[in-house]
């Protein structure tokens, strides 16, 4: 079974500096849409950042979205493989997300599509 990235959030204190650095260093188009500042290439939109205010426990930090074909069961099957769920479900308009963190401290999504559910 091949998952690949399909999508990457990059969580930041400081969203100017963040898009100064990955625009100039890249050369990624960064777009501000409703759901906050998405960023691509001529290949499309793959990635958001995510502005963290003041006193936000999170830290700065990437995470990758990690396609499934059944988001609660992908989440049950992670915490029976020692991962803890950061954030439960999230239902949005393009799928539904669930953040854990990997027994190894990383931090990933586990993204099921809307297409899929």
């Amino acid at each position: 079974m091949s998952q690949q990235f399909v999508f990457h959030d990059v969580r930041t204190t400081d969203l100017s500096a963040s898009r100064r650095f990955y625009t100039e260093l890249f050369g990624w188009a960064v777009t501000d849409t409703p759901a906050g500042p998405m960023f691509g290439d001529e290949g499309g939109v793959w990635g958001g950042f995510t502005p963290l205010p003041d006193g936000d426990p999170r830290r700065p930090q990437w995470i990758p979205y990690v396609p499934v074909t059944d988001v609660d069961a992908a989440a049950r099957r992670a915490v029976e493989l020692g991962a803890r769920i950061v954030k439960p479900r999230t239902d949005l308009p393009p799928g539904s997300v669930v953040v854990v963190e990997e027994p190894g401290g990383a931090t990933l999504a586990l993204w099921q599509p809307a297409d899929r559910q």
